[in-house]
C-alpha cells in the first residue's frame, strides 16, 4: 500500500529502492546519501516491511518532509526480494537503483554513474564500493570492467547498493523471491536480457558491515548460495560444484 504523500507530476530519472526493515539507527544516514545527491532527478521509495523499532514513523517522517520521497507498507514482514519488487512495481523512473537502509552512497553517485553508463550505452552497470566494519579502516572493494553472465556464475562481483540498470532497454523485472542471494540470482536474469553488465572501479558508496553481519554464521550464506545454483537455477551437481569451488576463491581474494 503507498501512502497518499504528494506525488510529483513530473516523472523521476532514477527511481531508488530501500527496502527497509528494523533500521531506525541507520535509516535517516542512508536516507540523507541519497538526499545529498549532486542529481536531482530521482525518487526514493522506503519500502516499509513490517518494523518492529520504530522505523515505520521514521519513514513516514522522511516521506512527509521530502515530495521525492515514497512510503510503501508491506503486510507484515515480507523480505528484502518481495519489498524491493513492490517498489520495482511502483517506480515511475528510467533507471532503478538499489540501496539498503543500513548503508549510503557518496555525493557522486548517481551523477558518476549514469554519466558512465552513457558512455557505454550500457543497460546495467556497477561501481566500486568501501566496505566498512566499526573496528576496522574502511577497505576498497574493486569491480572488474565488465562481466557477463558465464563470469558472474563464477562469484557475484557487483553489489546491490552500487547497481542501476535501463528499464528502457531490459524492460520490467522482478527479483527472485529468494530469502538470500535474491540480488546475486537477479543479476544474472538481468544478464539473460543484456550481453554484459559494466563495472565503473571508483567507490561510490559505503557498504556498512553490521555487527548482526559479522555474528551471522558463514555456512548460511554458502547455503543459500548452493540453493540458488541447484534450486533456483536448476544447474547440475557439478556445475554447482565448480561454481561454488570458483565463488569461494574470488571472496577469498576480494576481502
Amino acid at each position: 500500500m503507498t501512502d497518499a504523500n504528494n506525488i510529483p507530476a513530473d516523472p523521476p530519472v532514477i527511481s531508488v529502492i530501500m527496502p527497509v526493515y528494523n533500521a531506525v539507527q541507520t535509516l535517516e544516514r542512508a536516507v540523507q546519501s541519497v538526499q545529498a545527491q549532486s542529481r536531482r532527478d530521482w525518487e526514493l521509495l522506503l519500502i516499509e516491511d513490517g518494523s518492529q523499532d520504530g522505523s515505520a514513523d521514521l519513514c513516514a517522517s522522511l516521506a512527509a518532509a521530502d515530495p521525492r520521497v515514497r512510503l510503501l507498507r508491506q503486510p507484515g514482514n515480507t523480505g528484502a526480494a518481495i519489498a524491493r519488487n513492490a517498489g520495482i512495481a511502483q517506480a515511475r523512473g528510467r533507471f532503478i537503483a538499489f540501496l539498503d537502509s543500513d548503508d549510503e552512497w557518496l555525493p557522486e553517485k548517481l551523477s558518476h554513474q549514469l554519466d558512465f553508463m552513457a558512455q557505454r550505452g550500457a543497460a546495467f552497470s556497477y561501481t566500486g564500493f568501501w566496505r566498512a566494519r566499526a573496528d576496522q579502516p574502511p577497505h576498497q572493494v574493486h569491480v572488474p570492467a565488465s562481466v557477463d553472465r558465464a563470469e558472474l556464475l563464477r562469484g557475484n562481483v557487483i553489489g546491490c547498493l552500487t547497481v542501476i540498470y535501463d528499464r528502457s532497454q531490459l524492460r520490467d523485472q522482478s527479483m527472485p523471491e529468494l530469502r538470500m542471494r535474491q540480488d546475486f540470482a537477479f543479476w544474472l536474469q538481468l544478464l539473460a536480457h543484456c550481453p554484459r553488465a559494466y563495472g565503473l572501479d571508483e567507490p561510490l558508496a559505503v557498504h556498512h558491515v553490521m555487527a548482526s553481519s559479522l555474528s551471522s554464521p558463514r555456512g548460511r550464506a554458502m547455503r543459500a548460495t548452493w540453493r540458488m545454483y541447484r534450486q533456483h537455477l536448476q544447474l547440475s551437481v557439478g556445475q554447482s560444484v565448480c561454481y561454488m569451488a570458483s565463488h569461494l576463491l574470488r571472496r577469498l581474494r576480494r576481502g
